[in-house]
């Protein structure tokens, strides 16, 4: 791909109208998926809020908490890099009308391990899908790491988060 279709591409991506996406009496809430082999360091159960300003995507979408207590209306921070990267065109599955990438701080007397990435999917069918991940798991005979990843499907709920 070149750069002219580079640009192209970002340039449509960023102009798609997400702004049904914006929450404003009411938030996206959901279980983490339960399979382990998508699910590492968050416990089965654990439940998800995310409130969005989808015109604000860029510089502050919006915030997160966490039944367990990891995130409490935690920030979702932009990375202003992605914005005029290729990565900002990510696309992966069916369905999903943008994939934006963030940072968020875990609250550190219950997530000591630093920033947590999330992957951030507006999907079609109006739903929200959020992945977590930190780092990757040590290395064999390596000091411990705080590996995370986790998949959280989220549906609008009216209302405020309950947690």
């Amino acid at each position: 791909m070149n750069g002219r279709t580079l640009a192209l591409a970002a340039l449509f991506a960023g102009c798609q109208d997400v702004s049904r996406f914006t929450t404003t009496n009411d938030h996206y809430e959901g279980t983490v998926v339960e399979g382990n082999f998508v699910r590492a360091e968050v416990d089965a159960g654990t439940r998800m809020c995310v409130t969005l300003d989808a015109n604000r995507l860029q510089d502050a979408p919006g915030f997160l908490t966490t039944s367990d207590g990891r995130f409490k209306n935690a920030p979702i921070r932009p990375i202003p890099q992605v914005w005029h990267d290729a990565v900002s065109t990510l696309s992966f599955g069916e369905g999903r009308e943008r994939n934006v990438l963030y940072g968020a701080t875990p609250d550190p007397a219950v997530d000591p391990g630093g920033d947590v990435m999330l992957v951030l999917s507006l999907l079609s069918s109006g739903d929200v899908e959020v992945r977590m991940l930190r780092g990757a798991p040590a290395a064999p005979g390596g000091p411990p790491k705080s590996h995370i990843f986790a998949v959280f499907p989220l549906q609008r709920t009216p209302g405020a988060c309950g947690f």
